[in-house]
């Protein structure tokens, strides 16, 4: 339902409205993702319109996305982390139950990027997993995501990379797994086994937490908010330098800028842009790594100022002035880019009423729902 509500995929057959994204967008969306991978190979499964799969992948995660199906030991079902693992001179098949506790989870909770060509789905490891060393890695290769439309920066577009960033704090230091937290034990007639209700440690401290810590319940709460405060404080201000960063370079543009003299700032803007998106879409970074999250969020404001500066001399060679516009909001940031919201939604209604039955229907007669 995610994928099918989410404006990112658009609404093909709404409309005479194409496809906007390729089938690798389903990739951690269902188990029927690694059915249709093995029945079909994964550059088929990537390298077709999003649409084609509506019928195709109909069930929510399950099962057979964290285990083998015959054995129901923990196994990978996605190529992408199999495939860097081996790219970086690593076994994948060796990894230990205790690693394979946060690997099953890091297939999918990663940075990734479509390799244009063919829209195959790629891990950037090549150079190693900081937001340096990926930053490196798509630069070697001269790869932007999109070109914003206000500031014209060549953007590198940030997914969730959880695990890489877990990996650098406290506990990814100490071997802790994903699951330890996300998935505590428990135990119903006299079995002991991972609660798959996966969500916040916080909601179950006793069996998560104080398996650990002994402080209480109130103090260890206290703390994760306390990183989670911070982390919003330091991200808002990141925010702010960026967004002005991008409106200036409009401006510039406007004034009658060329793109040599733009040069340095849209390099900084994307800098400053990819270090902002690598920390807050790693979903629960100032907890994780507090440490490398306010690291990160630093450097994000580091360019996003540095940008400012280039671009305040651009504006005085041109002899124009920057007046920030309102977009204090969401609903006025939307307004200012041009966004027709209410036919963005009244078109993606008209998509699940219409469109997704149809999917379900074909699915139900080919017997895979």
């Amino acid at each position: 339902d995610e994928m099918r509500g989410t404006l990112r995929t658009g609404t093909p057959g709404v409309d005479g409205a194409k496809d906007m994204q390729p089938g690798t967008c389903w990739t951690c969306k269902s188990p029927d993702v690694p059915r249709y991978m093995a029945a079909n190979g994964p550059a088929k499964f990537y390298n077709q319109p999003w649409s084609n799969l509506g019928a195709e992948i109909v069930h929510p995660i399950g099962c057979a996305d964290c285990h083998d199906a015959k054995t129901m030991n923990l196994a990978v079902s996605r190529p992408a982390l199999k495939e860097a693992f081996e790219r970086t001179g690593r076994d994948i098949s060796k990894a230990t139950q205790q690693e394979l506790r946060s690997l099953v989870c890091a297939q999918c909770h990663e940075e990734y990027y479509f390799r244009p060509a063919d829209k195959y789905l790629m891990f950037p490891f090549d150079k190693g997993q900081s937001v340096e060393d990926i930053e490196a890695y798509f630069d070697e290769i001269k790869f932007t995501d999109y070109v914003h439309k206000l500031s014209k920066a060549p953007i590198l577009k940030a997914q969730h990379p959880g695990w890489s960033v877990f990996l650098r704090g406290p506990h990814g230091q100490h071997g802790v797994a994903c699951a330890d937290c996300h998935m505590p034990y428990k135990s119903e007639g006299g079995i002991k086994y991972s609660d798959h209700q996966i969500m916040s440690p916080l909601a179950k401290i006793a069996s998560t937490c104080q398996t650990c810590h002994r402080e209480s319940e109130e103090t260890l709460k206290g703390w994760v908010y306390e990183y989670q405060r911070a982390g919003f404080e330091t991200r808002t201000v990141a925010e702010h330098e960026l967004v002005k960063a991008h409106l200036m370079a409009e401006a510039c543009w406007k004034a009658g800028a060329t793109e040599a003299e733009m040069d340095q700032a849209l390099k900084c803007i994307r800098k400053g842009q990819w270090r902002w998106d690598y920390a807050v879409a790693s979903h629960g970074a100032s907890f994780h790594a507090p440490a490398e999250y306010q690291r990160i969020i630093s450097h994000a404001i580091e360019f996003g100022l540095k940008a400012q500066l280039e671009l305040q001399k651009v504006l005085i060679a041109h002899n124009a002035t920057f007046e920030m516009p309102d977009v204090s909001t969401k609903a006025k940031a939307q307004a200012y880019i041009g966004l027709d919201m209410p036919k963005l939604e009244k078109d993606k209604k008209e998509f699940l009423n219409t469109i997704v039955p149809k999917w379900e229907e074909q699915a139900r007669k080919a017997g895979i729902l």
